[in-house]
């Protein structure tokens, strides 16, 4: 029996497990099952902008990749960690709506607290304005 009647590892559109083996600016080089090498491009790492890949993944990491494309005359193939999970994932938390005219656990409201900021600002100010005349004077 030879080796040409099995079917291939990988088949575009599925969905395997490897392992991050390299983080590149431009993306994310994985090892297939197999001994296979494929790339994530950075732009198929989430569905958020990603900037820095090395905030979302580290070598060794294990994943689920979608295959998106093998091309065998070039040896490459294209990968997906996004397509590949089946829920959304949120890496950024949800904003908070906060009630700023409520009083805060300290009993101030954002308002009352603004205010103080402001007047010791400017006090500080004031006495940083009062030194620079000294000195130029």
């Amino acid at each position: 029996m030879s080796d040409e009647t099995q079917e291939p590892l990988l088949v575009e559109g599925s969905i395997v497990e490897g392992v991050i083996t390299k983080i590149k600016p431009f993306g994310a080089l994985v090892e297939l099952p197999g001994g296979l090498q494929g790339l994530v491009h950075i732009s198929h790492i989430s569905a958020s902008y990603v900037q820095n890949i090395n905030e979302y993944f580290t070598a060794g990491d294990a994943v689920k990749v979608k295959v998106l494309t093998i091309d065998t005359k070039n040896n490459k193939i294209s990968l997906s960690i996004k397509e590949a999970e089946t829920a959304p994932r949120h890496d950024r938390p949800e904003p908070r709506h906060t009630d700023y005219s409520r009083p805060h656990e300290s009993g101030s409201t954002f308002e009352e607290k603004f205010k103080e900021y402001v007047k010791a600002s400017n006090e500080r100010l004031a006495g940083l304005n009062k030194r620079n005349k000294k000195k130029l004077n």
